[in-house]
C-alpha cells in the first residue's frame, strides 16, 4: 500500500523553462541546501534525461540518506517521471506535469508523488502523519526556489 499526494504550483515561467529547471541537478541541489542534498553518482551536473540515474546523498531527520532515482518517462515539455531504484523507500514515484496557463502565460506545475516506507504495520500511520507532510514541504520548497529563478 502506498501514500500519495499532489502539489500544484502556478509559475510565471514558460513550460519549457520550468521543465528544464526541474531536471537541472544544480537547481535541485540549490533548492535542497537545508538537507545538504548533493548528487554523488550517475548524472551529477546539468540536465538529467530519460533512462539516466542520479544518486543523491542528503540528511533528513538527522540521518544520512542515499537514494538513486531514474528518469523513467519523458515528454518535454509536458511531463517526466522519476522513480527510486535504490534507497530508503519500498517504492517512490514522482510524476512532474507542466501545463501552460490559459490567459496570461506561465505554467501550472503539478507534482504527483506516491511512496511506501518500510516501517511494517505502523508504517501507514508514519507515512501519512510524518513522511507525506515532510515530503510535500520539500516539494513546495523546491518549487518556490524554481519560481524564484524567474528574475
Amino acid at each position: 500500500m502506498s501514500v500519495s499526494f499532489v502539489c500544484t504550483t502556478d509559475s510565471v515561467l514558460a513550460p519549457e523553462r520550468l521543465f528544464d529547471l526541474s531536471l537541472d541537478i544544480g537547481a535541485h541541489t540549490s533548492s535542497m541546501q537545508r538537507s545538504r542534498e548533493r548528487a554523488v553518482a550517475g548524472v551529477t551536473s546539468g540536465l538529467i534525461g530519460l533512462g539516466e540515474e542520479v544518486t543523491w546523498r542528503a540528511w533528513h531527520f538527522g540521518v544520512p540518506i542515499r537514494m538513486t532515482s531514474r528518469t523513467t518517462a519523458f515528454d518535454r515539455p509536458r511531463s517526466f517521471v522519476d522513480e527510486q531504484k535504490r534507497g530508503p523507500f519500498l517504492y517512490f514515484r514522482h510524476e512532474h506535469r507542466f501545463e501552460p496557463r490559459s490567459g496570461g502565460g506561465g505554467t501550472r506545475m503539478t507534482d504527483h508523488v506516491s511512496f511506501a516506507a518500510p516501517f511494517g504495520p505502523l508504517g501507514r500511520l508514519v507515512e501519512k502523519l510524518v513522511l507525506a507532510r515532510y515530503l510535500e514541504r520539500l516539494i513546495r520548497q523546491r518549487n518556490d526556489y524554481l519560481q524564484s529563478l524567474s528574475a
